[in-house]
């Protein structure tokens, strides 16, 4: 059975639910998150999205993101998911929220009301090959210029993150 995302309303407010792919399809807002693991020298894990993804394979982006269930708490979500892609046990913190909208040149449309959980792990990721095609620890001044001189190289929420919440990121 399809994954099932939880449409809200500009105040994340549930309205309903609905396969995540028809969600991207008709561009509907819904909820998501978007995992930052920092190392203890203050380096983020960047993960690579696997080429078989719907949509942004082969971009690098934050350590995970995805869609909560129906039940879960974004931070339960984002323990699980992070687990599931990187093999990593990680507690999470809920740092800040967004909304933002993203069109891809295959048609589909993100909208998401996207939480931003931050966690910390000197562990190696264990990844799924499924998910994931390859990560790296970067510093953040590192990942600033990375996306400065190859923009096209990562996933447009994590841009979006990036650089309107950088200062968030820099005291974590």
């Amino acid at each position: 059975m399809e994954e099932q995302v939880i449409l809200v309303n500009e105040k994340d407010e549930p309205i309903g639910l609905m396969g995540k792919m028809e969600a991207h399809e008709k561009g509907l807002l819904h909820r998501a998150f978007s995992v930052f693991i920092f190392n203890s020298q203050g380096e983020l894990l960047l993960q690579q999205r696997a080429a078989s993804k719907y949509h942004s394979p082969n971009l690098w982006t934050n350590t995970c993101c995805s869609h909560p269930r129906i039940g879960e708490t974004n931070q339960q979500a984002g323990e699980r998911r992070l687990e599931e892609e990187m093999g990593l046990k990680v507690p999470l913190k809920e740092v800040f929220s967004f909304v933002y909208k993203a069109p891809f040149d295959n048609g589909l449309i993100e909208y998401e009301y996207d939480y931003v959980l931050v966690g910390y792990s000197d562990a190696l990721p264990q990844i799924n090959p499924e998910e994931v095609a390859s990560w790296k620890w970067l510093s953040l001044e590192a990942v600033k210029e990375d996306i400065l001189q190859a923009p096209e190289q990562y996933t447009a929420w994590f841009k979006i993150i990036f650089e309107e919440f950088y200062y968030h990121l820099q005291d974590k």
